[in-house]
């Protein structure tokens, strides 16, 4: 009996051993999983870390292109010259008093080609800013102009763009430099709204009237995150815009849109009232180059009616001869 209960007791004890043995194997591969995850993590941190760093050091390099003053009513002093040196694709620059978006603005052939291009040309995950391939160079001609910017996780591009869906932020934001190599720019935030990838109507440029272009932007109001105050009484009033787009992280949407007005464009400023004989000018500009058109286009169609009378008149000619 006793040596049935040795065998039971000698029976079992391989048992426990076994599953002891499998217990230690299963947390070995856990540790040895936790290790290479950690480890991967590191790397990427540090991936990261180095992509910033490039990015940051792109932007203060870039930067010095363009000469700040402390006073926010002040544009930004482009070296042109330079900018073009490095690369011709650069449009204008972009500051924002208060901020650090203060960045040339490119545009290509593309909207892929700057997503994840350094202003040098060289591979970026922070890309650059540009301004949409289908857009007038080098912007505020159409009635639309949109500029694009990542929103990266380090503050960089347009990352304070985006924080301004929350409103005090966007209170505080005045003040909207766009300077180009002709003109200069002073505008200011009207309003903030999200949107997603699927919504095609946000890249409309030109529109055939004022009106559509108002009614355009009042159906974009309508979903406004953050605004100015009087925002609705402007739109029905601005003849063009800057758009500042960047993503964001919130589901179902993906997109945030900064919409800028030029301050001489707004009611009550006091650029408003010297703007109106700047507006009439430009469209009698406009009307002035659409009466050339109309007259080069009747010119050349009587041109080639009377050419078409001396083709007749020579087959005539030829006939009767012969």
């Amino acid at each position: 009996m006793a040596k049935h209960v040795k065998g039971e007791g000698a029976s079992r004890a391989p048992k426990r051993r076994g599953a002891k043995s499998r217990s230690n194997v299963v947390s070995n591969i856990l540790i040895v999983v936790g290790i290479a995850l950690l480890l991967v993590a590191g790397v990427t941190f540090m991936h990261n870390e180095e992509n910033y760093r490039k990015i940051d050091e792109t932007n203060e390099r870039v930067a010095e292109y363009a000469k700040l003053t402390d006073d926010a009513e002040t544009p930004p002093e482009v070296d042109w010259e330079a900018l073009k040196a490095m690369n011709p694709d650069v449009v204008g620059w972009l500051q924002v008093p208060g901020t650090i978006v203060n960045y040339p603005v490119y545009q290509a052939g593309s909207n892929e080609v700057y997503l994840n291009r350094a202003p040098d040309g060289s591979s970026s995950i922070g890309g650059s800013v540009f301004m949409d391939f289908e857009n007038t160079k080098p912007g505020m001609i159409d009635e639309q102009t949109i500029i694009y910017g990542h929103h990266m996780r380090n503050g960089s591009q347009f990352k304070q763009i985006a924080d301004m869906d929350k409103q005090e932020l966007f209170d505080g934001v005045n003040l909207v430099w766009y300077v180009t190599e002709d003109a200069v720019y002073d505008l200011v935030p009207l309003f903030l709204y999200y949107t997603n990838e699927g919504d095609l109507e946000v890249r409309q440029f030109k529109f055939e009237k004022l009106d559509d272009f108002h009614k355009y932007l009042n159906g974009y109001f309508e979903h406004a995150v953050t605004k100015r105050a009087d925002a609705k009484q402007i739109i029905d009033q601005v003849e063009h815009v800057l758009t500042l787009s960047t993503c964001n992280y919130y589901d179902g949407y993906g997109r945030t849109l900064l919409v800028c007005v030029p301050r001489n464009e707004v009611p009550g400023t006091p650029q408003y009232e010297v703007a109106e004989p700047i507006r009439a000018a430009r469209r009698a500009e406009e009307q002035r180059k659409a009466a050339e058109a109309a007259a080069a286009a009747a010119a050349a169609a009587a041109e080639q009616g009377e050419n078409a009378d001396v083709q007749v008149t020579t087959e005539i000619t030829e006939f009767v001869e012969e």
